[in-house]
């Protein structure tokens, strides 16, 4: 008889890097994962939708409805030549576990099993839903994978009362950061029209670039707001501008400038819209401006989710958390359409999306003991 692992989160973290899972393929992450679900009681659901692999997975009934979330595609390696190791062959140094994905997101998926696996069974013993959203779409375009599960389960009329996402949020020292939140992030891809022409005869022209230019620079500059108690101020920012044939003599036709807002709960998207129109029509200019919108804000204010988080991560790791709604995007955004609370909790960022990225194997078992109370005290009946 084979004898329990001693480092079963380790393990399991290992077996997932093995997969090489680059957005948005699964490459079998969801057939080891649901293995192991299945041998806990869980009903599994695939909703697979234009080669995205998404998982729900439940476990009894009723609410409240705890949903533990995360994704198990990876960004690209890079050059292998500049990883000490192969990136899809894990490999433990110093303390410390190597591999694509290691810190963004397989170490914290092996801790939500082998937490799962370490929760009591018998009737009775958990009160309402455990519930797994996972899936191989969200370091890429997040399409077809939370977003359209999210949209299925809302058409349902299933609705998550407590949700933690797995993102690699700690910045020293496990737990000692989590986000309660994510600003929106809305996209702008503007084309400025003029007409084209020789440099010698701008009469005859119109150049697009400089009537662009004092448009783009006053959208710069203004302060959209300041911010609130748990988002820092909107930002404005201009990615890339596109002008001009590659030659000297001729005046352009067109500008094109691609922008991005990260906004808080003090604007919203239709605002910050509304204001980029009016500066744009203000200054005259002949233009068509096409939007994306990423993902609206969200907050989870302190309430039973947080104060349980805290309570979990005192007791297990002595530590506070700062609360944060910094970075980027998650898919935390589309479970929040949901309604319930939402934080993302995982192991040290320092690494993720590089090469060389680990994760602390201690930080790994300590993480599962961390879930598992999490979900322990909120199902507790």
């Amino acid at each position: 008889m084979n004898k329990p692992s001693t480092h079963p989160t380790l393990d399991l973290t290992c077996e997932l890097i093995r997969c090489p899972s680059v957005t948005p393929d699964d490459a079998a992450c969801l057939t080891v994962i649901g293995a192991r679900l299945a041998a806990c009681g869980f009903t599994l659901e695939r909703m697979d939708h234009a080669g995205v692999a998404n998982l729900w997975a439940t476990r009894g009934s009723g609410s409240p409805v705890f949903c533990f979330a995360g994704h198990t595609d990876v960004v690209p390696p890079g050059e292998p030549a500049q990883w000490l190791s192969d990136p899809f062959v894990p490999e433990v140094r110093d303390g410390l576990l190597y591999g694509r994905g290691a810190a963004d997101m397989k170490g914290s998926l092996a801790a939500m099993i082998t937490a799962i696996e370490r929760l009591p069974t018998q009737t009775g013993a958990l009160r309402g839903t455990l519930a797994l959203l996972l899936t191989s779409d969200e370091e890429g375009l997040a399409q077809h994978g939370t977003r359209r599960v999210v949209e299925t389960l809302r058409e349902r009329g299933t609705f998550i009362d407590y949700c933690l996402v797995g993102e690699p949020s700690s910045q020293h020292r496990l737990g000692d950061l989590l986000r309660n939140g994510r600003r929106g992030s809305l996209n702008g891809r503007l084309v400025v029209h003029g007409v084209q022409g020789h440099v010698a005869y701008p009469e005859r022209a119109r150049n697009p670039i400089h009537h662009a230019a004092p448009a783009l620079a006053e959208l710069a500059a203004i302060e959209w707001d300041q911010g609130n108690e748990f988002f820092p101020a909107t930002s404005f920012q201009i990615s890339n501008i596109h002008a001009g044939t590659g030659v000297e003599n001729v005046i352009p036709a067109n500008l094109t400038a691609w922008f991005n807002f990260r906004y808080s709960t003090a604007n919203t998207a239709h605002s910050l819209q509304t204001r980029v129109a009016e500066v744009l029509s203000a200054r005259g200019l002949d233009y068509t401006l096409e939007w994306h919108l990423s993902g609206e804000p969200f907050l989870t204010e302190p309430g039973q989710l947080l104060a349980t988080v805290g309570a979990v991560l005192a007791q297990e790791l002595a530590v506070v958390p700062e609360l944060s709604t910094g970075g980027g995007t998650s898919d935390g955004r589309f479970i929040a359409t949901l309604g319930g609370q939402v934080i993302e909790l995982g192991p040290i960022n320092a690494t993720i999306h590089q090469v060389n990225e680990c994760v602390r194997v201690s930080d790994l078992e300590d993480l599962s003991r961390v879930y598992a109370g999490i979900a322990a005290a909120l199902l507790r009946p």
